[in-house]
């Protein structure tokens, strides 16, 4: 099986593969072996408790009875831990074959995970050891979503999905006191640098080029010419919020 498959501790190695009853499963080169993971649903095959996932069970149950019905424990944490830990796998293995809707998928699965651990543990440390991967998550949900909105050519909506993450890591690291900790800055870094990349991808409109023309104006002084590109950049933003309303009709 691993013929031909070295391990490359640089980079992230999977591959799709079928199995002998036809179904197609992923696997994730290790440095010891591998990992071999079904597609859906959990990586493993199993139904906990009849659902498609532990957390979904549990949020079943959150739904049925209420939430002060659930209070987590060390060892529903360490379940919970571990099926947390075959997603991740999982949505690895799908990010290096650039199967982006598993990785977001998954990575929603993760985050829901963590929010949910989060209301139903009074322990603080219990709760930190799940949340403290929350940046990350949404850091690698974003990601797959803007790049799968780029390989479509809907840069706006790649543009939103990175602009949603850094707002939404900020606002965790503010929620937690950790603003300019080094776990913070590694994530907003990435998503900063993709986000630059994807503006400059992005085709330039009548309105972007009209922008870059009255800033130019503006640095060389010539504030007649300023005020006059302005109000044709004011005349043209009110046209396509008429154009919007009327598509909305």
């Amino acid at each position: 099986m691993l013929r031909n498959w070295d391990y490359d501790p640089s980079s992230i190695s999977a591959r799709w593969i079928q199995g002998r009853d036809g179904k197609l499963r992923v696997q994730l080169r290790l440095d010891l072996g591998l990992f071999q993971m079904n597609v859906d649903g959990r990586p493993d095959g199993t139904r906990p408790h009849g659902h498609t996932s532990l957390v979904d069970y549990y949020l079943a149950r959150e739904k049925d009875a209420g939430s002060e019905s659930i209070a987590l424990d060390s060892e529903s944490c360490g379940e919970l831990q571990q099926e947390a830990m075959q997603y991740y796998y999982r949505y690895l293995s799908f990010y290096a074959l650039h199967h982006f809707d598993g990785v977001i998928t998954d990575t929603e699965h993760n985050l829901a995970l963590l929010a949910f651990v989060a209301r139903h543990t009074a322990d603080d440390d219990l709760a930190w050891q799940f949340m403290q991967f929350y940046p990350y998550v949404r850091m690698m949900n974003a990601r797959a979503r803007a790049e799968k909105a780029v390989e479509a050519k809907k840069y706006e909506e790649a543009i939103a999905a990175l602009q949603d993450a850094l707002k939404d890591i900020q606002a965790f690291w503010d929620e937690y006191g950790e603003g300019d900790s080094t776990e913070a800055t590694q994530e907003v870094e990435l998503l900063t640098d993709l986000l630059n990349q994807v503006s400059k991808r992005k085709p330039k409109t009548h309105v972007d080029k009209l922008r870059e023309q009255m800033a130019q104006a503006i640095s060389m002084e010539n504030y007649e010419k300023a005020a006059m590109i302005r109000d044709k950049l004011r005349d043209l933003q009110r046209q396509i919020s008429v154009n919007v309303d009327k598509s909305k009709k």
